[in-house]
């Protein structure tokens, strides 16, 4: 076996059970917002005698949640958490203290907390406590885990991740006049539906529903209480009154985000359906900012924002660094005439640049390929 083929070294046990944590705490993704997804696990002389994640609405904590269920075993027991525990007061009482008040003996977390009111401060309460704390053990892959946390802390916005379906000759849509282009099979559409139902709100331009009439649900077994916000970016409030999301409006939370300027009556009409209205400053080219959208969703505690929006929206959303991941579905089949390119040049090369994008994934989902990318950090 060449070194180019020798498989990777074994993990260390710290980065075995944080990788466990990890998968725990993807379970909390799209319930709990404003609170990051975090996963947590107790580990007594090698056995896991407890676990935890963040549940629904953001309480309990992942790591009450595992001493909850450790009990006594906790008792110089290792905790694992994918996030510096909190410090602060609030709904409930510090995870930090209820780690000491358990007998705690090692705390290993992945990452620290920006939030002002932790910031270290969890750290130095396990560690005046005389709590052995090792911290940065899969750092990286629990950063982009809390990334939604991260950037509402220090950039004013939730993260955006990007989904983008298209032809194998590229494009994303046909031409005007042309129907609804059914791209990808069940199976990619199924991830899809996952995906929605992993964050806080989906996200589309105007165009997107007025030539799709999209309903922006999640349509999945088992999922059917999932229900996240459904926002559209509608600078002159064109959404009509008889699209399916509007008259969904009083079941699936909805939210119509308008440039400054545009119709009060329409926004009335809307209103008066059940679709809440927003407005915010326009961008030089007359569109809602998409820096003014993220920050007022940010503001009402979103975290994670799903765009579906067309590649109008993805380009814009890619070419000012605001979409920190993307996903491409790509169909075996092409549009075989000419429509409307999922990715311009310029956009593309965006994406192609590892400075800015990395490629992170690319595998078949059913007929089609998914290729996934991840912004520079």
């Amino acid at each position: 076996m060449t070194d180019r083929e020798a498989p990777p070294p074994p993990l260390s046990d710290d980065s075995r059970f944080m990788a466990a944590a990890l998968a725990l705490g993807r379970r909390g993704l799209g319930v709990c917002a404003p609170n990051p997804a975090v996963g947590a696990l107790i580990v007594n002389e090698g056995v896991v005698v407890g676990r935890g994640w963040t549940r629904p609405g953001g309480r309990p904590h992942a790591e009450t949640e595992a001493l909850r269920e450790a009990g006594g075993s906790a008792r110089g027991a290792t905790l694992y958490a994918t996030l510096e525990p909190c410090s602060h007061h609030g709904a409930t009482p510090p995870c930090a203290e209820a780690i000491v008040a358990a007998g705690i003996s090692r705390v290993v977390f992945a990452v620290g907390d920006p939030d002002p009111r932790v910031a270290g401060g969890g750290e130095a309460i396990l560690a005046a406590a005389g709590i052995s704390v090792t911290k940065g053990i899969l750092e990286n892959e629990a950063r982009r885990a809390n990334l939604g946390h991260m950037l509402r802390i220090a950039a004013n916005r939730p993260m955006v991740t990007l989904k983008l379906a298209m032809t194998s000759d590229l494009y994303a849509a046909g031409s005007h006049h042309d129907p609804r282009l059914v791209i990808t099979g069940a199976a990619a559409n199924g991830l899809v539906h996952m995906m929605r139902a992993m964050h806080d709100a989906i996200m589309v331009g105007s165009g997107t529903i007025l030539a799709d009439d999209s309903l922006l649900s999640v349509r999945l077994p088992g999922l059917e209480a999932r229900k996240p916000l459904r926002i559209v970016l509608d600078s002159e409030l064109r959404l009509r009154i008889e699209s399916f999301l509007v008259a969904t409006a009083r079941d699936i939370p909805s939210l119509v985000i308008a440039g400054e300027g545009a119709g009060e009556d329409s926004a009335a009409r809307l209103r008066g359906a059940g679709v809440e209205v927003e407005f915010v400053p326009r961008d030089a080219s007359g569109r809602v900012s998409l820096h003014a959208a993220l920050e007022l969703l940010a503001a009402r505690g979103l975290t994670r924002i799903f765009s579906e929006g067309g590649p109008r929206l993805a380009a814009a959303l890619i070419e000012q660094g605001l979409a920190d991941e993307v996903n491409l579905l790509t169909s075996p089949k092409p549009l075989g005439r000419d429509g409307v390119l999922g990715l311009s040049p310029p956009t593309a090369a965006i994406l192609a640049d590892a400075a800015r994008y990395s490629c992170v994934e690319a595998r078949s989902i059913g007929a089609d390929r998914l290729a996934r990318y991840e912004r520079a950090l």
